[in-house]
């Protein structure tokens, strides 16, 4: 495959026993490394880090998926993070030289960024595929709109065995690409917006990959997607269904039997420069998941806290994306120093785990 240069516009799974008994007592906030509503992914199909999200998010704990889905599982227990950021695998500073960048090998865990996060996104084997036709369409979603100067789509060559072959460049070819595409040429989608590019492949049969390379429009910031297919389906479009907002913990509470997912329960918005809705997002025996959305007004906020008063005193285990500290049966949270800042009649989030069972409380936004 040739390279096209461009100038530059811009962690083992939890332990197989879980240590020790559940603190219950405040918990302070231990922060994921990105912000969850920043970036994006290939959708459809999958890419190997939104999919398991996608298939084991709510269950990465169950050991079935060692045997249901073993690349998963490495995956989850080398570093769940690179999971639940599953919007956050990209590099700065390429300046359109990705070959130069990313070693080959490495393509799938773009050349080992974030520390290494994605390493495991490397890793050869039997990875779920997505049945495709030959004719078929990559989703790319954009959770911040940042939109893009360029994306290329390319598939391996039918020599290629990604079951047994690590993925070099020479194993590509570009199959689709389009040029400068504004945030508000692609198409609403909840939490975003999002891109359709059609793919042909004819003649095409058997497994093979798919690498997308999105490069932003914002930054000189390039993301790297693997997507493992099998040619020979008759899916045409990938799914309409779009991705959540927040990013999980990096670690959850221990689990005796699976969540289960309960309808989504809210309080009233609050009134003044912000309002915050509530909703229970999972429950499990002794312990519950929630989510809180910060809305702004009719103008713009710089920083915002959430007051939520609890019929009874909170146990809060963990939080992400905001810091959270209890007194008596409030618990209080304020901005993490990314999302502070929230455009008018737009929204943020942050979520924390909670022993013992879910109430709802009664929420006041200040901002």
């Amino acid at each position: 495959m040739s390279s096209i240069a461009l100038s530059p516009p811009r962690r083992r799974l939890l332990v197989s026993a879980l240590i020790g008994a559940v603190i219950a007592a405040l918990a302070v906030v231990a922060l994921p490394s990105g912000p969850a509503s920043a970036h994006g992914n290939v959708i459809g199909p999958a890419s190997r880090n939104y999919g398991c999200f996608e298939r084991w998010g709510t269950r990465f704990q169950d050991p079935v998926m060692a045997t249901e889905d073993p690349m998963c599982w490495q995956a989850w227990q080398a570093d769940p993070n690179a999971m639940w950021n599953w919007n956050g695998l990209f590099r700065e500073g390429v300046a359109g030289n990705h070959q130069a960048a990313i070693p080959d090998g490495q393509l799938c865990s773009a050349g080992h960024t974030q520390s290494g996060r994605y390493n495991a996104l490397d890793t050869v084997g039997n990875w779920k595929t997505t049945s495709v036709g030959t004719n078929f369409s990559v989703r790319l979603f954009d959770q911040a709109s940042h939109g893009a100067d360029y994306i290329r789509v390319y598939v391996t060559k039918p020599s290629y065995d990604p079951v047994t072959q690590p993925l070099k460049w020479s194993d590509l070819d570009l199959v689709s690409q389009i040029g400068n595409t504004p945030a508000a040429q692609w198409t609403p989608a909840t939490g975003g917006v999002q891109i359709d590019l059609p793919v042909t492949a004819t003649g095409r049969t058997g497994r093979a990959m798919v690498y997308t390379i999105w490069q932003a429009s914002h930054l000189d910031q390039s993301y790297y997607f693997c997507s493992d297919i099998t040619f020979g389906g008759t899916s045409t479009t990938p799914p309409t269904t779009t991705p959540p907002t927040t990013t999980p913990p990096t670690t959850t509470p221990p689990t005796t039997t699976p969540p289960t997912t309960t309808p989504p329960t809210t309080t009233p918005p609050a009134s003044g420069a912000c309002s915050a809705t509530y909703a229970v997002d999972s429950q499990w025996s002794g312990g519950y998941q929630g989510t809180v959305t910060v809305r702004a007004g009719t103008a713009a906020i710089q920083r915002w806290s959430v007051a939520m008063t609890f019929p009874a005193a909170p146990v809060i285990q963990q939080a992400w994306n905001a810091t959270v500290t209890t007194s008596g049966t409030t618990a209080t949270a304020v901005n993490a120093s990314y999302n502070g800042s929230v455009a008018a009649g737009a929204s943020t989030s942050f979520g924390f785990t909670g022993s013992g069972t879910s109430t709802v409380p009664t929420l006041s936004c200040t901002a």
